[in-house]
């Protein structure tokens, strides 16, 4: 038999061996969340369900993306109560499941320690032992904020006071402990099998940086000891592939504090790699009928104002000008290309024989990311973008998308990020239409246009509602960091408000003037992300075409040192990017240190070599590979580049 605790806290057994529809229906509809446990096939197993107005019951296991956040929210609170018991003093922030485990924010006047997390650990222990049955109740809006004020918890009456009128307020409640939460949790305490406290960070009240700094501590939990040990392990290798950490060692980039947050220096290796990828992808775009612009870093107000920029996207942008002052002019650093590039398309009337016209600019833009946002090179506040748009007449839309989609995807098989991307379909928020501009019927026509275009493409993609762009639906091509941080990488949009905003017009065949569809997008996205997400991929060992230095030329001795040169320059002819190191040291060290450097190719030079124009081959990935003739291997490593492996 399997235990189901019901929403109104009334306890139902029914049969394991039941299907998912008579289950549903022995327990009865209108159930919202509830959560479960029992022998499933003789294993102990934590369940989490949701049963559906129509009876359908889903269950979910731990390795189910709800139930994993069942699982790790109910850590969540366990590790709220241990703090509590440990430091009454403390205000109880949030404490929601993430995709690799949890947190919760606390407001405390003290920075929690290591020493700390294997304390509050111990309490949970301790709290997991005593096996407290969750218990959900719930009160009205007067109830409920009397109760958190009772309890001395300001955040929770915040989060309270800003729920909707009608909203339920439900709490759970183990031992003495109480959360304000709308659930599901595991059945009790005792079902948490293995857990971790991982780190600690600042965190401001909801990501404002006008808000309190609180502490935030970091977990993750799972079913089994085993697979926690094994996420560990997979934790470690991650923080030794962090580009954070391997991007400065290997003098990638640095950053300076009185120069900024998020105002990264590229230094010269990662410089060179982010110029082998620009140079690469407006060769490809050209190849594929992209025109090249160059467009202003800045603006003045008025052209975001035609946009929609000012009014959608203000908080994001650098603002210079006091806009209170009569007649002054307010500039603003460019978020976006969009408005710079439709003055190309504005310059003369165009007729539909134009269309589609494609440009595209290796855009540097700016953004007022918050700081608490920041991240290496993943999140920056200057960075450089693959910008492109093009506009095109309806009937021209649907292959216009699907060259962009897989122009990204060529991209991204190029450079190896091809198997790491899902695909999301970022839609409006319906209940939120002062986000966007343009009316429901118009954003209801192009969601479902391309969703038919997405359907052709076959892309496997999950929705998202309220990720749209204010001016219409993208395609965001999502990737994860080494620490399962999910980003956008490259999106792909379709803009069906803008051109009759800005006046885009062209001739038709019926002699008519219309407004063009545009397509907003990127081909491999912006480049201090895309470094950094190749610094982990590679471990900052990257592809012989993208290596920063591609060989270096290791002579025995002095007298070894003019057929190097001689051997860098013929290297040099094929544009190959080669150093020689003539440092008075040993070969060994030499060797040594350019592996570190993660070199593709070492050519160690002694007498034989420079008497038969050869060099002895040592490769990154197979070792020693013994003494080649200097034009085989001229001709091995440019074949090697030529096809980017």
């Amino acid at each position: 038999m399997i235990t189901i605790t019901l929403k109104d806290g009334s306890i139902k057994k029914v049969n394991k061996n039941n299907s998912i529809q008579q289950i549903a229906e022995s327990i009865g509809d209108g159930l919202a969340r509830s959560a479960l446990a029992g022998e499933v096939d003789g294993v102990l197993r934590d369940l989490s369900y949701r049963l559906e107005r129509d009876c359908t019951l889903i269950i979910l296991t731990f390795h189910d993306e709800g139930g994993k956040k069942v699982y790790r929210h109910t850590v969540s609170h366990i590790m709220a109560q241990a703090v509590k018991k440990l430091f009454p003093q403390v205000k109880l922030a949030i404490g929601p499941a993430t995709d690799n485990g949890f947190y919760y924010d606390f407001d405390i006047d003290k920075a929690f320690t290591q020493e700390d997390l294997k304390i509050i650990e111990a309490e949970m222990e301790k709290i997991i032992k005593a096996d407290l049955p969750l218990e959900r109740f719930t009160l009205s809006r007067t109830e409920a904020l009397q109760l958190m004020a009772d309890k001395g918890e300001p955040y929770k009456v915040e989060l309270i006071r800003d729920l909707p009128e009608g909203t339920e307020i439900s709490f759970y409640q183990q031992g003495q402990f109480v959360d304000l939460c709308a659930g599901p949790h595991l059945l009790s305490t005792g079902k948490v099998k293995a857990f971790r406290l991982t780190q600690v960070s600042g965190a401001y009240w909801r990501g404002s940086e006008k808000n309190k700094m609180l502490q935030r501590i970091y977990g993750t939990a799972f079913p089994k000891k085993s697979e926690l040990d094994e996420y560990i392990i997979r934790t470690e290798e991650a923080r030794k592939r962090d580009h954070n950490k391997l991007g400065r060692e290997m003098e990638l980039f640095t950053t300076v504090d009185y120069i900024g947050q998020g105002l990264p220096i590229l230094m010269p290796k990662g410089a060179k790699v982010i110029q082998i990828l620009q140079r690469f992808v407006e060769d490809e775009e050209e190849r594929r009928g992209y025109l090249l612009t160059k467009t202003p870093f800045m603006a003045k107000s008025d052209l975001y104002k035609i946009s929609g920029h000012w009014d959608h996207y203000r908080e994001g942008m650098f603002v210079m000008g006091d806009e209170s002052e009569a007649n002054a002019e307010v500039f603003a650093l460019r978020p976006m290309t969009c408005p710079f590039q439709f003055q190309v398309y504005l310059a003369r009337q165009r007729s539909y024989r134009d269309l589609p016209m494609r440009f595209n600019e290796t855009s540097t833009l700016f953004r007022n990311e918050s700081s608490g946002e920041m991240h290496g090179l993943i999140r920056v506040r200057q960075f450089t973008i693959s910008e492109g748009h093009i506009a095109c007449l309806p009937e021209q839309l649907e292959q216009e998308f699907a060259d962009c989609v897989n122009l990204a995807n060529y991209m991204l098989k190029t450079v190896g990020l091809a198997d790491d991307v899902s695909y999301q379909f970022s839609q409006w928020d319906p209940h939120n239409k002062e986000k966007y501009i343009g009316s429901a019927e118009q954003w209801e026509e192009v969601q479902n246009r391309m969703r038919e275009i997405l359907e052709h493409l076959q892309i496997p993609y999950r929705e998202k509602t309220g990720e749209a762009a204010f001016y219409g639906p993208k395609l965001d091509i999502q990737i994860k960091n080494v620490h399962g941080k999910e980003d956008t990488l490259i999106t792909v949009q379709i803009d069906f408000q803008l051109a009759e905003k800005f006046g885009m017009l062209y001739v038709d065949r019926d002699g008519q003037k219309k407004h063009p569809y545009v397509i907003h997008r990127t081909s491999i996205g912006c480049y201090e992300r895309t470094l950094a997400l190749l610094i982990e991929k590679y471990a900052g060992a990257f592809p012989v075409w993208l290596a920063p230095t591609q060989v270096r030329v290791l002579p025995l001795t002095e007298k070894h040192h003019a057929y190097a040169l001689e051997v860098k320059e013929l290297l040099q002819v094929k544009n190959i990017r080669v150093e020689v190191d003539s440092r008075n040291e040993k070969i060994g060290y030499k060797i040594r240190e350019a592996q570190m450097e993660k070199i593709p190719y070492m050519l160690v030079i002694g007498d034989k070599e420079a008497a038969d124009k050869a060099v002895a081959v040592r490769s990154r990935t197979e070792g020693d590979i013994g003494i080649l003739p200097l034009a085989d291997f001229i001709g091995k490593i440019a074949a090697e580049i030529e096809r980017r492996q």
